[in-house]
């Protein structure tokens, strides 16, 4: 595409594209992987993508219709959180919307032979209005062949190392059906990442309300969106693959020099399949068969 139009001047001019979702939003930080994560969310049934990047990406002439690349400052430490908000308030209530990085590969479970649009009618019917992805860390089993970290011929990832802990609020208490996610890459590695980095849940599909707003930390204001399950069942969750946690640990100053390599005996090479995610116990299909 040609034209580079801000975030805010596209939505402001109110678009037929924002009409009806599924929406997804994806952050371009640097030009690993791009058409191929366009590609691969294109394929599972967004309806469009909105690619924010500081400066114009290249788009697949046969992607174009459905892509619309904006100018968004991606490598603020907040840009998540500002653009998913903008186009919160420019949508219609009750529309679904996604947002990842590039380099970030929504699954499902059943994902190669049903679409997103199929997941999300299922999530509606058992009155979910969002949806809790983990984000599951992959990379490149050679850093010195692939010093981004990147690989998408023979990516790999942790199939063991995660857990949950308890999630309190800001009283201290318990809340109800939250929990903290850790593992991956922000687990054997936290040496090198913050804190308040080191979660790999994240609620990456909900569908949009009045007053609702994205949270720094990934969550949203409304609690009952941050939950894993309703009360009376298990609901479907879904991954996030992700080269993004090791895009920054093999390519930060602080950490590049100290990690030689990824793989540890925990390390599986990564199918590209729902399946192998779902028979690790990465999502859960919940009642959907």
């Amino acid at each position: 595409m040609t034209s580079h139009p801000s975030l805010t001047d596209f939505l402001a001019s109110r678009p037929a594209v924002l009409a009806r979702g599924p929406l997804a939003i994806i952050l371009v930080e640097d030009d690993a992987a791009v058409l191929e994560t366009l590609r691969h969310h294109l394929d599972i049934g967004f309806r469009h993508i909105l690619a924010l990047s500081p400066d114009p990406i290249p788009v697949a002439p046969e992607d174009a219709p459905r892509v619309t690349n904006l100018h968004w400052q991606t490598r603020d430490p907040l840009a998540h959180q500002g653009a998913v908000n903008a186009v919160m308030t420019a949508v219609p209530a009750g529309t679904w919307l996604y947002y990842c990085y590039n380099a970030e590969f929504l699954f499902f479970p059943f994902s190669e032979t049903r679409s997103v649009g199929e997941l999300l009618a299922f999530h509606a019917e058992e009155r979910r209005e969002a949806m809790l992805t983990y984000v599951i860390d992959l990379y490149s089993p050679d850093l010195t062949r692939d010093p981004n970290a990147v690989s998408l011929s023979d990516a790999m990832f942790d199939r063991a190392g995660y857990y949950a802990l308890g999630r309190r609020g800001t009283d201290g208490q318990p809340l109800e059906r939250q929990l903290d996610f850790h593992g991956g890459l922000r687990w054997r590695f936290e040496e090198h990442v913050a804190p308040a980095r080191r979660r790999i849940d994240r609620i990456g599909l909900f569908r949009t309300a009045p007053g609702l707003r994205l949270e720094p930390d990934h969550q949203l204001n409304v609690p009952e969106y941050n939950t894993y399950a309703c009360p009376w069942h298990h609901n479907l969750t879904a991954t996030i693959t992700s080269f993004r946690a090791a895009k920054a640990l093999a390519t930060n100053p602080g950490s590049r020099e100290a990690i030689g390599s990824f793989r540890w005996r925990n390390s599986e090479p990564f199918q590209w399949r729902a399946q192998q995610l779902m028979d690790l116990g990465l999502m859960e299909p919940g009642q959907w068969f």
